[in-house]
């Protein structure tokens, strides 16, 4: 009896596997069973939180080693495209200078992934869209904790 349960369960994943390889590259269905980068990063160098259009949020953690980014994870309650391009951008993005991760944007993230539906496409944004938060955030702090240690010295 399990072993006609676990056939028909394979045969099930295989109809839904298929009929995504009809919409989605094999690239996206990889990194949509195989998500990278999932998770967060304690004491992060980096950090923004973004809500997209759809309702989905997603979070990019950056650990920061010197100029660029040594480590990069995000987390995400969206959709299957959602968790796709959180995957794609964190991978894009790891051991790349500021400016140079700062250039990405949502079509290159499209170009790795072998295209979205339209209707999915906003993914790309909201994962670009919160990477470059990410940066923001952490070049502000950084610009404040200079500022902040020129007032010290200056008042002491």
């Amino acid at each position: 009896m399990d072993k006609d349960l676990d056939q028909v369960a394979d045969e099930i994943q295989k109809a839904i596997l298929d009929d995504a390889r009809r919409v989605y590259s094999e690239k996206v269905i990889d990194h949509f069973l195989h998500p990278r980068n999932v998770g967060g990063i304690k004491d992060a160098d980096g950090f923004a939180r973004v809500m997209g259009p759809c309702g989905d949020t997603m979070y990019i953690y950056l650990r920061i080693d010197g100029q660029g980014i040594s480590d990069a994870k995000f987390m995400t309650d969206g959709c299957g495209t959602t968790i796709v391009c959180g995957s794609v951008v964190t991978d894009m993005v790891k051991g790349k200078e500021f400016k140079e991760a700062s250039k990405i944007r949502h079509t290159h993230v499209l170009e790795v992934l072998g295209g979205l539906p339209d209707a999915d496409a906003h993914c790309s944004v909201l994962a670009v869209d919160t990477l470059r938060a990410a940066i923001k955030n952490y070049l502000l702090a950084q610009r404040s904790k200079g500022r902040d240690g020129r007032e010290a010295e200056k008042r002491g």
